[in-house]
């Protein structure tokens, strides 16, 4: 079971889908295989899915050269534009001088 399909907790939501008898067959057959509940396998296979797709867009692989350069993009000071400006403004921060680097 993975840590987020719920090991400890109470179910309390229920999900309804439709599958084909082709399918059916064999999600249950799997889950026989794993000798687990038709519920616990579809719950946690659906979950450990979730994960893995949330997670690609929490994580990103970058080569050295391209960490490189999204570091220097990071480390390069703002420039000042008047929308930085107006959100300034609006937060009630004092006007930057044009000089000022950020």
């Amino acid at each position: 079971m993975t840590a987020g399909a719920g090991a400890g907790t109470r179910k309390t939501e229920r999900i309804n889908l439709r599958a084909s008898r082709r399918q059916l067959s064999l999600i249950r057959r799997a889950a026989e295989a794993n000798d687990r509940s038709l519920t616990d396998f579809v719950l946690d296979s659906a979950v450990a899915q979730a994960e893995r797709l949330l997670a690609d867009r929490r994580q990103y692989v970058l080569t050295e050269e391209q960490f490189d350069q999204f570091e220097q993009l990071l480390e390069a000071p703002a420039g000042l534009t008047p929308r930085f400006d107006r959100l300034f403004e609006a937060a009630g921060a004092p006007p930057r001088a044009p000089d000022s680097a950020g």
